[in-house]
């Protein structure tokens, strides 16, 4: 049990870098799940569109969305956007900047999927198959055909093994053109993807920097804070069962003890420490009232200076100087003169 503890502290403190893993084991997942799918066009004029393009932006959409689930920063950026305004203000700047880490994060594995998904090129060969310039890449002398009939014929071109307009046009004519414009796109949308990083992640901080600082301390400072206030929620809740349990035993080993004229216990030594870690809130309506307080308005973010200490009477006074020791020799040397 505690090495799974130690395991779940180590991942809490290394969040960033265990989200960035956990976006990349999604990216090289997405590969694999093209990879074992098995892609089987319908080849009908119907279906071909919202086939082919369901492929490509369905699936991204889920790993997005999925990408957000495994974020642990999800509900907090729910909570900071939910809460009251209380005692401390909300900063828009500090959510948009949360929001938009995650999203960088969770943009990972649908960029791979769709860039995979082009440059393999079967769903635009699937959507767009009704679309080839028949006039240019086959035939013009066959004999014409009517526009229903055409799209029925240019329909089975993903499917080799049913298609019958080799005299329309040529099946693999058709394919190396269709994956031709599609890998074209996945290059394009590789490159638009990557320069667009590039620029976020390089140059949104040279031209705010302050403003840049400042939202990412801030969403620092609430990570934390909420990760401390569930740690002292969970050691007072400890606390609070250990001293609850401990007088419960108490009053049933009285309640036997009385039998046999032994009424007195004396409490645990631990009992003590228990105590003083609930600091002064020791019943259910008090904990729920601070629970709500902390909701409703949590304090403000301004730390007051430490009052310095007056029960001597020398606060704000200067100090009196200190005694210099004298040497034990010195005194018995003294004495022994005296």
């Amino acid at each position: 049990m505690d090495k799974f503890r130690m395991i779940f502290q180590f991942l809490q403190s290394n969040q960033e870098s265990f989200m960035n893993g956990i976006c990349g084991i999604m990216a090289l997942a997405s590969v694999q799940m093209y990879s074992a799918f098995d892609f089987n066009c319908p080849c009908l004029p119907q279906y071909n569109l919202a086939y082919g393009l369901g492929i490509l932006l369905v699936p991204p959409f889920i790993l997005f969305l999925l990408g957000f689930v495994l974020n642990n920063n999800v509900s907090m950026l729910a909570e900071e956007w939910r809460r009251p305004q209380g005692q401390r203000g909300k900063d828009p700047a500090v959510l948009r900047y949360m929001f938009c880490s995650m999203a960088q994060r969770a943009m990972i594995a649908p960029v791979v999927w769709v860039s995979v998904t082009l440059l393999d090129g079967k769903c635009i060969t699937c959507a767009f198959c009704t679309s080839v310039p028949v006039k240019t890449l086959g035939n013009a002398s066959h004999p014409s055909l009517s526009q229903g009939e055409m799209k029925q014929v240019l329909a089975r071109i993903p499917c080799k093994e049913i298609y019958d307009g080799q005299e329309l046009i040529a099946n693999e004519v058709a394919v190396r053109y269709l994956r031709c414009i599609s890998q074209a796109l996945g290059w394009c949308f590789v490159l638009l993807m990557t320069t667009l990083a590039f620029l976020v992640r390089s140059l949104r901080p040279c031209f705010t920097q302050a403003a840049f600082l400042k939202s990412r301390y801030w969403s620092h400072y609430i990570d934390i804070e909420r990760k401390l206030f569930d740690e002292t929620c969970t050691e007072h809740a400890r606390s609070f069962a250990k001293v609850c349990i401990q007088q419960f035993f108490e009053g049933m080993s009285t309640d036997f003890a009385a039998a046999h004229c032994d009424s007195h216990r004396k409490a645990p030594a631990d009992a003590g420490g228990a105590t003083e870690k609930l600091l002064g809130i020791t019943d259910q309506g008090t904990m729920n009232t601070a629970l709500k307080s902390w909701h409703r308005c949590k304090p403000p973010l301004h730390l007051y200076p430490p009052a310095l200490p007056s029960g001597n009477g020398w606060a704000g006074k200067e100090q009196p100087p200190a005694r210099v020791p004298v040497p034990q020799k010195e005194m018995a040397a003294y004495y022994s003169q005296v």
